[in-house]
């Protein structure tokens, strides 16, 4: 590798290296299973040995989400044990490769490395991805996969881009609220006509269908799994499954301490608490010691703003790059407003994350005629780091005196 070569390479891998030191730093803690580990860690731990999703008294378990997600769990289990840390590992790649991904997409779209570092910066400054990778949830698999298939969708590699929805797909079923969107931005900004559109379709229906359906091979192969036995035939099983998995999620209205409605998440109205202590081990006479899904609260309010422009630019341009940014958006955030009566929680905004950012991408992009804007955008960006520093505490589980624990809880709904 030529020096040159080097001196662009090292910014980037500076911040990756920043990035996967701090997901890994103490990821066994705390112990136990944190939030839904409880499901997930379990599940995955059950396909390494079984291939299926078995309780612990080796019986079916009812799963409402596809296996890959928890298959990719499982690679840390396999590599590390069944412990905290091997649960965890896989969340903290695939979170760090999330900060390298949007990295190359903004390079691919605004052909700027200034750009495309302050995205990166951006990504690895939200407490949200940072705590989203330290914990065996789906969710930070899913959000990798929608931005792996949006990359694609930017280099033109339809093919690979329907095979990243259809992982995403396979990981949470929320993916496929981006497909109509994608195919409709194909075929508008690709100009495909008529006779081309059955390749369109099947790049992003027949080709992620197969590779969901692909991805449940455990429980097609198994003679274990939930409902397996239900019916006469394995496809007649699988589909009784799916009627029952459907059935659970538009009945989940359960109320739960920290639910929030889609309408709260961009202002971070009700961020979702995945452990909390209280001790005296800080050094304080009272301590506190929690886990909190939240966003860096600027990034998050001021990427509102940017999501609006870069709307207004679409509305008035039609610019493709606008237009990307916006099905990523609203593929991503838009259609659960149609389910509110669903219990559902903060941090599935994770998703929505990358779209946030790319808007202020594209809105700094707008800027860079002018050489004082860079001072600007490298003044917010130092911003978020501190505001990001700031909260740190709460995002690792570090445990703090009770009163600087209450100064981060910046709204009731917090606590």
């Amino acid at each position: 590798m030529s020096m040159d070569r080097l001196l662009r390479a090292w910014p980037i891998a500076a911040i990756l290296t920043f990035a996967l030191s701090i997901r890994l730093w103490r990821l066994s803690l705390p112990t136990g299973y944190v939030f839904d580990e409880v499901y997930y860690a379990k599940n995955a731990n059950s396909l390494l040995s079984s291939a299926v999703e078995l309780d612990e008294q080796g019986q079916a378990e009812f799963v409402v989400h596809p296996p890959f997600g928890k298959w990719l769990i499982a690679i840390g289990i396999r590599l590390f044990g069944n412990e905290e840390f091997g649960w965890r590992f896989a969340s903290a790649i695939f979170g760090t490769l999330s900060i390298l991904l949007i990295y190359l997409i903004v390079k691919k779209l605004f052909n700027s490395e200034f750009l495309s570092i302050t995205a990166a910066l951006l990504m690895a400054f939200d407490g949200l991805n940072l705590v989203m990778s330290r914990v065996a949830l789906l969710d930070i698999f899913l959000m990798f996969f929608i931005l792996l298939s949006i990359y694609f969708l930017i280099i033109n590699n339809l093919w690979l881009s329907g095979s990243a929805i259809g992982l995403a797909l396979s990981i949470k079923w929320s993916a496929a609220f981006l497909i109509p969107l994608v195919i409709l931005f194909v075929v508008v900004y690709n100009k495909v006509t008529f006779r081309n559109l059955y390749k369109v379709i099947s790049q992003f229906t027949l080709l992620p269908i197969s590779i969901y359906f692909a991805s449940w091979s455990g429980w097609i192969f198994s003679s274990q799994g939930w409902a397996r036995q239900s019916e006469s035939n394995v496809f007649a099983s699988l589909w009784n499954y799916h009627l029952q998995i459907l059935d659970f999620h538009q009945g989940l209205d359960d109320k739960h301490a920290y639910q929030a409605n889609p309408w709260s998440w961009l202002v971070l109205g009700r961020p979702t608490s995945f452990y909390y202590e209280s001790s005296s081990d800080c050094g304080a006479e009272k301590c506190a010691q929690e886990i909190l899904a939240i966003g860096t609260p600027l990034l998050w309010w001021i990427s509102i703003f940017a999501v609006a422009i870069t709307f207004g630019f679409l509305v008035t341009k039609l610019e493709r790059v606008a237009a990307i940014i916006l099905i990523g958006f609203a593929g991503t955030y838009l259609p659960w407003f149609f389910i509110q009566s669903r219990t559902t929680f903060y941090f599935y905004s994770i998703s929505i994350l990358p779209f946030l950012i790319l808007a202020l991408i594209y809105c700094f992009n707008q800027l860079l005629n002018s050489a004082i804007y860079k001072k600007y955008i490298t003044s917010f960006v130092i911003l978020v780091a501190i505001n990001f520093i700031y909260f740190l505490p709460i995002y690792l589980g570090i445990s703090i005196p009770y009163s600087q624990w209450l100064s981060r809880m910046w709204f009731e709904s917090w606590i």
